[in-house]
């Protein structure tokens, strides 16, 4: 459904060049769940940002059903069914829930609609439909109703960049059912939190732009506690 071809990406720093990614190669077969991990530092924001389209590779392929998309910009990729949910919620002052909700499901949606998509992030139509996009919101607030808008798109791959930011206890163990029960689409999720490495269906692990390790938890879980307790010990990273 989804792959990526000795995707890389370089920045300019201090006159010279960085590797940030390094022939990045994987795919993400449909109606599935990856999660993204790995330590600070090692790609995994910019990685869900290429295949956005938020950044632009300097090298590789990303093809979508059989379709080279490398070079299509974010909203040709949205209009084929990408999805993107960003660490930091984005903000659109002077709309009401409700019609921020219209605008990502491309119609007008019922009451009853617009109920089940606000319940499945925990929050009830009533109180939200007609609220406007302001800074009476809390963060974790915009982060569901951001969530929410994701999931009216129903869209083929739903990318969420560290969902788990700035939430509340309740609303993570809320956020990890709706993961759990998203099973008519790709997901692909960054995330640090052991609950949510516990719903995918495979793990990537990044290292200093490459991947180390790719497959389920059982997999994947002894690499990430033993380099923690590596780092514990002093020993570098």
């Amino acid at each position: 459904m989804l792959e990526l071809k000795n995707l890389s990406y370089i920045i300019d720093e201090d006159k010279s060049q960085k590797d940030i990614l390094k022939n990045i190669s994987t795919t993400f077969k449909k109606n599935k769940t990856y999660v993204i991990t790995g330590p600070n530092g090692s790609g995994k924001s910019t990685l869900v940002k290429l295949i956005m389209g938020v950044l632009s590779p300097t090298g590789g392929q990303i093809i979508f059903d059989g379709k080279d998309i490398t070079n299509l910009p974010i909203n040709e990729r949205a209009n084929l069914g990408i999805s993107y949910a960003f660490q930091q919620p984005v903000t659109f002052k002077g709309l009401k829930v409700r019609e921020l909700l219209d605008v990502a499901s491309g119609k007008k949606n019922s009451v009853d609609e617009l109920c089940d998509f606000l319940s499945l992030v925990g929050l009830c139509a009533k109180d939200y439909i007609n609220r406007p996009l302001d800074d009476k919101l809390s963060g974790g607030e915009l982060k569901r109703i951001e969530l929410a808008m994701v999931l009216s798109r129903k869209t083929k791959i739903n990318i969420f960049d560290e969902p788990e930011a700035g939430i509340d206890l309740w609303s993570f163990d809320a956020l990890t059912k709706i993961f759990s029960n998203l099973k008519d689409c790709t997901n692909i999720i960054v995330s640090h939190q052991k609950k949510i490495l516990e719903i995918a269906d495979e793990i990537i692990l990044l290292r200093s732009g490459e991947i180390a390790k790719q497959g389920s938890l059982q997999e994947v879980l002894p690499l990430i506690e033993n380099r923690t307790c590596h780092k514990l010990r002093g020993e570098n990273e």
